[in-house]
């Protein structure tokens, strides 16, 4: 029997051996496959691409915009009309011949040669009124693409400060990248020992993976919005770009009342119909001109036949329209161009109404990520730093785990990056505020540089908390 008893505590023995030896083993490929999730270090810094700042890339969108230059050659168009809108119709010239007798039509010299010059003159200074039609076109298509200019451009300043957030949040990645590392070695060191279950190492495989997944979607996002930049700068989608430049949040913005004065003066679209509203003007003038009567002056020589006393003789001509014996197609002309002023009138009150919703609903909208930024720049990151630093001396004094640490860490980061895109956020809600009123708004600002010493501190302290 004691044989027995023995061989069943060596059977026991061996086989709780080899239960702890396959344990040790899949906890080994457990942490195996957690470091491998990991990417190396900064593998996304490694780009060949100058880092442009927020003037450079709105210089190379006015010269290289593809929509800019087309709507700039409309200029051109309309420029080249302005030399022809008042100038004098074509002067004609006729000849003319009678009296040739038709028993002899081959004996011109018993023919009465006229040579005649023309010209048409317009009265009541209609040609005054072309030139300055053509004057308000020109008005009418730089006021178009100026508008164009000022819609490339908000668009260039969205896309610089999203792509400056994607490089911050890759920075930010890659400092949880180093928190995560250095706590999995941690994990790894305390397990051994017996200090922390395996619980806490499916947490670190957990906390791997998520990493892994938002830098995935990080990168997908800084590539969409390095292609939109690339087009707006009329350059190939793929070419690598970078930015270079820092947040500048202004602490007051302007008045509703005073946004809807500057765009009143500055908005392009505002200014077209303006222009077009002139334009129209101008046309109902002419049309009331048409009343007045046009003229045309010829003048001409005469070679009269053989045996005439005088054969050599010249000829003058003197005619005018009569306007008013066909008043009823006048008066439909100018019926039609007031009708074309009204309607004209009309899209501009609307379109002046769409203008104030737009800036109404753009600074309700920079008022919020103000306030959020007020929020995370005052209130949450000293928080969150304060429960940090309370952590730190708990974690010294073993009055807390690894993983609350850790945990305390991350959230640390997590506020600061989310600090980071409400900045952001601010900036392109900035950016639509001065599309919508046409112009930059002045700003007394304080810059928030996320390079700055202030916003990587928890990553110096997370180096000393861990170690």
């Amino acid at each position: 029997m004691k044989v027995h008893a023995f061989l069943v505590l060596i059977l026991l023995a061996v086989g709780a051996g080899a239960q702890q030896f396959d344990a040790s083993a899949l906890d080994a490929n457990l942490m195996a496959g957690a470091e491998a999730l990991l990417p190396p270090p900064q593998p996304h810094h490694a780009s060949a691409a100058v880092p442009l700042t927020l003037a450079e890339l709105e210089a190379a969108a006015l010269a290289n915009n593809a929509e800019i230059r087309a709507s700039a050659r409309q200029v051109a168009i309309a420029e080249a009309r302005k030399g022809s809108a008042g100038a004098l119709e074509d002067p004609s010239f006729m000849y003319r011949g009678w009296g040739t007798p038709l028993a002899k039509p081959w004996d011109l010299n018993q023919t009465q040669h006229m040579f005649m010059f023309s010209q048409n003159l317009l009265g009541g200074g209609k040609r005054q009124l072309r030139a300055s039609l053509a004057d308000s076109a020109v008005e009418a298509t730089k006021a178009q693409v100026e508008a164009k200019k000022r819609d490339v451009l908000a668009q260039v300043r969205r896309s610089f400060y999203e792509l400056l957030r994607n490089q911050d949040e890759l920075r930010f990645h890659d400092e949880q990248v180093v928190l995560a590392r250095q706590g999995l070695e941690s994990a790894r060191i305390k397990y051994v020992v017996g200090k922390v279950p395996q619980q806490d190492m499916l947490k670190a495989q957990i906390a791997l993976t998520r990493l892994v997944e938002h830098l995935v979607m990080v990168q997908q996002d800084g590539d969409l919005v390095r292609a939109r930049l690339n087009t707006l700068l009329g350059r190939d989608p793929g070419e690598p770009v970078e930015v270079l430049g820092a947040y500048s949040l202004p602490t007051k913005l302007p008045g509703l009342i005073d946004l809807e004065k500057i765009a009143l003066e500055n908005r392009p679209e505002l200014a077209a119909i303006s222009a077009a509203i002139r334009q129209d003007e101008t046309r109902t003038q002419l049309a009331e001109k048409s009343l007045k009567p046009d003229y045309t002056l010829s003048g001409g020589y005469m070679l009269m036949p053989e045996g005439v006393r005088y054969r050599n003789t010249y000829a003058a001509e003197f005619s005018f329209t009569l306007p008013w014996l066909n008043r009823g197609r006048h008066d439909a002309e100018i019926a039609e161009t007031n009708a074309m002023v009204a309607a004209r009138k009309a899209d501009y009150e609307s379109e002046r109404a769409a203008v104030f919703a737009e800036i109404q609903e753009s600074l309700v909208q920079a008022r919020v990520a103000q306030k959020l930024v007020t929020l995370y720049h005052d209130t949450l990151r000293p928080q969150t730093r304060a429960v940090l630093k309370a952590t730190v001396a708990a974690y010294q004094a073993d009055r807390t785990d690894f993983l609350n640490l850790l945990d305390s860490q991350n959230t640390t980061l997590d506020v600061e990056l989310d600090y980071i895109k409400a900045a952001s956020e601010l900036e392109t809600q900035l950016a639509d505020l001065e599309r919508a009123v046409g112009t930059q708004l002045p700003r007394t600002v304080t810059t928030s540089n996320p390079n700055s010493a202030e916003i990587q501190s928890p990553r110096s302290s997370a180096k000393q908390e861990v170690r």
